[in-house]
């Protein structure tokens, strides 16, 4: 069974639809025992780290994600706020992955926000099985997290590069939408979820 995180600030029902055409078993839910109970969690999220953090804290699920010892995917916001910090309204994140999220600048070459299919490399661990190194992934965010010892993907965007993906012990997180990119998102669903 897959939990998804509910915290009223996710892209839910993508993931939700995701999972059901994979044929797998998932709850949403924000009671803890549910989500200790899961053989993996997902922790989505859209929209504002600030706001989204402090909705994970006033559910009380902020120590409960951090303390999960599953396997734990974060998808956009929801792999932002287990970074440390983010320039986002100075949100204090959940420091999960040894790296901050930055702001992206706007240039003639980078419209902000990054919206859109760019290429992910530098692929690297089992959630990337099958998966070809220039592979295109959906983006839509306007923060990303920088490059440190976890990233297991790399992106660009105009002078940018930045981490696509993450990765510290049993927790995965992916700046893109796997949810929305295609056979490669569902691949790499695939793999996370062991099917």
């Amino acid at each position: 069974m897959i939990a998804i995180v509910d915290y009223d600030a996710g892209n839910i029902c993508s993931v939700a639809n995701a999972l059901e055409r994979l044929g797998a078993e998932y709850v949403l839910s924000s009671d803890p025992e549910t989500i200790l109970a899961a053989d993996k969690v997902i922790l989505p999220g859209v929209g504002n780290a600030a706001e989204a953090m402090k909705s994970l804290r006033d559910k009380g699920l902020d120590k409960l994600v951090k303390s999960l010892r599953k396997p734990v995917l974060g998808i956009c916001v929801g792999m932002q706020l287990m970074c440390r910090h983010s320039e986002e309204d100075d949100a204090q994140c959940l420091g999960i992955f040894d790296t901050d999220v930055l702001r992206f600048r706007a240039a003639p070459d980078a419209k902000v926000p990054h919206m859109g299919w760019n290429s992910i490399s530098n692929l690297d661990g089992k959630i990337f099985k099958g998966v070809p190194e220039g592979s295109f992934v959906y983006f839509v965010h306007s923060y990303y997290p920088a490059l440190c010892t976890d990233t297991i993907a790399t992106c660009r965007h105009g002078d940018t590069m930045f981490s696509a993906a993450l990765k510290y012990e049993n927790f995965i997180g992916t700046q893109f939408h796997p949810e929305k990119s295609g056979d490669t998102g569902e691949t790499i669903l695939r793999n996370f979820l062991g099917k």
